[in-house]
């Protein structure tokens, strides 16, 4: 038999290794999507905006409107919820409500949500004109301001008409990923909503490690991130333009030292996070019709093909859908993260589209 003392233990040092108790961790809630620090860093000028719309409505009078766009993962969502958090902090006199419209994409699902936001009673079996005038009625009592994220995913807009002309105080953010949304609007409803609009430009790389240093002192026990590996993770999140790629690869960075008992995050967990990559989508697929989901597996299973073979792909594999259709289908895949869609212009075909399946190509930015 062999000695317990003759076995290789390739370098492992037990001084270094966690005990039973002991985490890398301090709090991983500061590293979810949806956790709203107390301070939003390099966003003090668009927070400034939102709360200067907002602030009439503390007076009585009605608010401004706001549309706001830029690239996923660069604050939108957050800067909202955190001067909703601050308003219900300061106020019972103004209702806030965040709608994510790629969860609530129609009327009906919206009137729904806001009515469960009110606690009204016996609403299940309410229409969709009865959920509306029950809502106006309450939310006319005091004031209100509306958030619908993610606008992009809006299937109708009777919603947004209903808010504009039944509901006295109010102030409208609207989220979505392009200015181009609001040409998608009829002119009744841009007419009556005339908003101010407010761009979100990427982080820089000095910000993006602001960002990262502020949610590591929360996240992560002293000195347990390895200078070597938070510059690799600050690298990728920089490249990848999203914040959530680093809070996801810290995440992930923090589980992998944990995996080896190791007191400390080096590199070598960086690196295998960013090959885990491959896995990450802040949206579920599980939330996308089986169509549009097979569509997706077909992008990633063929990641870096032009539009077109795609499509010869999906045909022979039994797709119905018109290539027209196909293709406003993986539009919509882009602006929810899913792909990232880059334009060739000229060449013998002509203006044509490569699809390639979104974060898989970060693996190759491992050194």
């Amino acid at each position: 038999m062999r000695c317990f003392t003759d076995l290789k233990l390739h370098k492992m040092n037990f001084k270094d290794m966690l005990k039973d108790n002991e985490t890398v961790f301090k709090d991983p809630v500061a590293l979810d999507y949806d956790y709203i620090p107390k301070v939003v860093p390099y966003r003090e000028a668009e927070e400034r905006e939102i709360i200067l719309s907002i602030k009439p409505l503390l007076q009585r009078r009605n608010g401004k409107n706001i549309f706001i766009y830029g690239k996923p993962g660069i604050g939108k969502t957050l800067i909202c919820k955190s001067v909703i958090k601050e308003l219900e902090e300061t106020t019972d006199e103004v209702i806030p409500f965040y709608i994510n419209c790629w969860k609530k994409n129609s009327t009906y699902k919206i009137a729904m949500q806001l009515a469960e936001d009110l606690n009204l009673p016996f609403v299940q079996t309410k229409k969709t004109d009865e959920l509306l005038d029950l809502v106006k009625r309450e939310i006319n009592k005091s004031s209100a301001v509306f958030i619908f994220d993610e606008a992009d995913k809006i299937e109708d807009y009777s919603f947004l008409y209903f808010v504009l002309e039944e509901i006295y105080r109010k102030t409208i953010i609207i989220i979505s990923n392009t200015r181009e949304w609001l040409v998608t609007l009829d002119d009744r409803i841009r007419s009556r909503l005339l908003p101010q609009t407010i761009e979100f430009k990427p982080y820089t790389k000095k910000e993006v490690e602001g960002i990262l240093k502020e949610r590591i002192k929360y996240a992560f026990v002293e000195g347990a991130l390895t200078e070597e590996a938070f510059d690799l993770i600050v690298d990728k999140t920089y490249e990848a333009e999203d914040i959530r790629v680093g809070l996801f690869l810290l995440k992930e960075a923090g589980n992998n030292a944990e995996l080896r008992a190791s007191k400390k995050i080096e590199k070598e967990d960086a690196v295998k996070a960013i090959r885990q990559l491959n896995t990450f989508s802040i949206k579920s697929s599980e939330s996308l019709d089986d169509e549009t989901r097979r569509i997706l597996k077909i992008c990633k299973e063929n990641s870096g093909k032009k539009i077109g073979e795609l499509y010869k792909i999906y045909t022979s594999e039994g797709g119905t859908a018109v290539y027209k259709t196909f293709q406003r289908k993986i539009s919509k895949l882009e602006k929810a993260g899913f792909l990232k869609l880059k334009k060739l212009i000229g060449g013998s075909e002509g203006t044509t589209t490569i699809v390639n399946y979104a974060y898989k190509d970060l693996n190759s930015f491992v050194n």
